[in-house]
């Protein structure tokens, strides 16, 4: 707390009392708005306004800057992001040159929650640590809990998930300390969530436990978000009745007062799909992800949307529509890589809004790059085959030649991680990228080709200069190539082999058709008996 100014000449009597009670007063009220687990934007803007317009009256430069800070946070959420990149800079600027670690531990809190949001998750915790090392000893118990908790949030992002487990067990013994028994379900509930990230189903549950404990010491309820990572956690051991219970009670909590974000019900409605879809109930799945869907189109939940494909694959694999759930999952897939890639160049957006720097422009058009090629193996994605397909069948068509199209599709990749691990899964993919885009003939500007990653294990080549002639003993070459390499150098007895479904343009096909064609043909391939190259009967071969 900055010490108070002296009070005007013309009071008469005790002149320091009015201005400190004042301060004081000021300093309460923003206590209350800092560090709440719920609050109304719009209102905490307005007491935030008044109270910087009290603090610039009586001169204090610390409350004044503090409630700055606080404008910033709720513009931050808006999406005002020039105005938050002033106050910081106007907030830093003060707290250097007065070595004033309170405030400095305030805008580090607020610098992490931007970075967070704008995907930078090593600058996130850079500011989250900065935040809890500036903060003074003497703060109250509950900011620090809020503090330590932004920290666990921001290792949990990075993965430092023991890291994290640790900060939040010290939030939850300052929350406990301060008495405060929502800042305590808040932290039990985050650190649940971060178990269930860690892949750590077991030790999640007994978070939850405490959760529900520490609820029912209180007779408080627990609100809708708790009662998701509720029965998440719950699907996550296989108690899925008691799953569908909770995300009920989820669901049905949001008709109450309880205020919700936008997409608060989506998600609930998605986390009771799953529990139903494990209990056998896949009629009642189906219909929850229907009025799921509906509700994201109302409200343009994208995210979520691209989420309820992934469990729609799901749900078509456990009915027993193999073929639905493998096109499904490709059309997440798809989604997925779209999603990423607006998600990044947004983020780009914002940063050059915040900061204006060529660093940033710099960044956006490196995301846009990385935003067409697969993350994992580094090839060309859906998004740049979608981009340059047409051109090049139009390029083939003009000057008379057949574009040859590909489709190589792991066999029994599923397998492969079930039995292996994921981690091999990844690595055997990049193999297979690394054996495909070899196996691209010489491109030229003419005859342009390339190689794509178009989903999970599923990929596209496309030939150039070479006729359908010349490219089937080619992929015959390829497919005994993938099948003879080392694959025991990644893990004992792991061997991988791939079906293959050869086509080429003839007529006005258009892209769709092309790579739908290709599609047929590596079916009829895994019909036949997988590890073979299955080539269109239509094409002329001579």
């Amino acid at each position: 707390m900055a010490p108070a100014l002296s009070a005007s000449p013309c009071e008469p009597r005790h002149p320091e009392a009015t201005p400190i009670r004042r301060a004081d007063e000021l300093a309460t009220q923003l206590d209350d708005l800092e560090d709440p687990l719920a609050f109304d934007v719009l209102v905490v803007l307005a007491k935030a306004a008044e109270i910087e317009r009290a603090a610039k009256a009586l001169g204090d430069s610390e409350l004044r800057l503090r409630a700055r800070l606080l404008q910033a946070d709720m513009w931050q959420r808006e999406g005002q992001a020039t105005a938050v990149a002033s106050v910081l800079w106007e907030v830093n600027a003060w707290t250097a040159k007065h070595d004033h670690r309170a405030l400095r531990a305030r805008s580090d809190r607020l610098s992490a929650r931007i970075f967070y949001a704008l995907g930078d998750m090593a600058a996130c915790l850079e500011h989250a640590v900065s935040a809890v090392q500036h903060l003074e000893d003497s703060a109250p118990a509950r900011t620090r809990s809020a503090y330590l908790m932004a920290l666990g949030g921001a290792l949990n992002a990075t993965g430092s998930f023991e890291q994290a487990r640790k900060r939040y067990q010290q939030a939850e013994r300052f929350a406990v300390a301060s008495g405060d028994v929502q800042r305590q379900l808040a932290v039990l509930n985050n650190l649940a969530y971060s178990e269930l990230e860690a892949g750590d189903a077991e030790r999640a549950w007994e978070v939850v436990q405490g959760l529900q404990t520490v609820a029912a010491e209180h007779q408080s309820e627990l609100n809708p978000n708790y009662l998701d990572t509720v029965a998440q956690v719950q699907i996550a051991i296989g108690r899925y009745a008691e799953a569908e219970q909770a995300a009920r009670a989820s669901i049905h909590a949001c008709s109450g007062s309880w205020e919700q974000e936008v997409d608060s019900l989506a998600q609930f409605m998605a986390t009771l799909a799953v529990a139903q879809r494990h209990l056998g109930a896949t009629a009642a799945a189906q219909d929850t992800l229907d009025r799921c869907r509906l509700l994201c189109d109302e409200r343009n939940l994208t995210k979520i949307s691209v989420q309820l494909l992934q469990e729609q694959a799901e749900l078509y694999g456990a009915c027993g529509e193999f073929e639905r759930a493998f096109l499904t999952h490709k059309a997440f897939y798809a989604a997925d890589i779209e999603l990423i890639s607006q998600q990044r160049e947004a983020q780009a957006r914002t940063r050059q809004a915040m900061f204006e720097t060529a660093e940033a422009r710099e960044d956006a058009a490196r995301f846009r790059e990385q935003a067409r090629h697969d993350p994992l193996t580094g090839l060309p994605n859906r998004r740049h085959l979608d981009e340059h397909l047409p051109a090049m069948i139009d390029n083939a068509e003009r000057v008379g030649v057949a574009l040859v199209a590909a489709v190589i599709d792991v066999d029994h990749f599923k397998r492969v991680n079930d039995t292996f691990s994921h981690q091999i899964g990844d690595q055997a993919l990049v193999v297979i990228a690394g054996l495909l885009a070899a196996a691209v003939p010489a491109s030229t500007a003419e005859f342009p080709g390339f190689a794509a990653r178009t989903g999970g294990e599923e990929f596209l080549l496309i030939l150039p200069g070479i006729g359908p002639k010349a490219a089937a003993p080619h992929l015959e070459a390829l497919r005994h190539d993938i099948a003879a390499y080392p694959w025991q150098k990644l893990a004992n007895d792991l061997t991988v082999t791939v079906s293959i479904g050869m086509t080429a343009t003839r007529g006005d096909i258009v892209p769709s058709a092309l790579l739908a064609r290709a599609d047929e043909l590596v079916y009829a391939a895994k019909h036949a008996g997988r590890d073979r190259v299955c080539v269109d009967p239509e094409l002329e071969m001579g």
